[in-house]
């Protein structure tokens, strides 16, 4: 992973973003979805990982997150090796019509690593952005906040499941988050 692509304050709080190969609509199903949730959980109870505001779209997630640890790299590397094999698995064992055209992407962007790996589903990189003082905090919640109704899948941030935002207007969510 380049350089540029990590964490380099052990400390500090960051805006991330994971994002599918080839922006792949995976997370179109909520088992792709609950597979991503239960991985978070994972990280925050075994893992250090703290999680202050969370979205996932069809190709990509945002997190806002710390590491108690300082090993933010390590726990997002985890997390992405960790899903890729389970998320491979339900897309073969579930009923997706879309099967054979997703394996075929993830194989064609599998062809180019060197460690033999027959499937590649995440990209390089998590693109950390170090978040140093509240306006930036709260420029990146904004952010988050808004991609579904950026994209037209909620009116409201809040009325979106797989976010934060829902968590911060008392709804709950899928996955529960931190206060800054």
């Amino acid at each position: 992973m380049s350089e540029k692509y990590k964490a380099k304050n052990p400390g500090g709080i960051y805006f991330i973003t994971l994002t599918i190969v080839g922006w792949i609509d995976l997370f179109t199903r909520p088992a792709y979805k609950h597979i991503i949730i239960n991985s978070l959980k994972y990280c925050v109870k075994e893992k250090g990982l703290r999680i202050f505001a969370y979205v996932i779209m069809s190709s990509h997630i945002h997190l806002i997150v710390k590491d108690e640890n300082g090993k933010l790299n390590d726990v997002i590397r985890d997390f992405k090796r960790y899903t890729s094999i389970e998320l491979k698995n339900a897309i073969l064992e579930s009923p997706e019509s879309r099967r054979e055209w997703m394996l075929m992407a993830f194989s064609n962007a599998a062809e180019s690593i060197k460690r033999n790996k027959h499937y590649k589903i995440w990209k390089d990189g998590y693109h950390p952005v170090e978040l140093t003082d509240s306006k930036m905090i709260d420029q990146k919640v904004d952010y988050i906040h808004h991609n579904p109704v950026e994209a037209e899948i909620v009116r409201n941030p809040e009325d979106y499941k797989y976010s934060s935002a829902a968590n911060i207007a008392g709804k709950g969510s899928e996955l529960e988050i931190e206060t800054m």
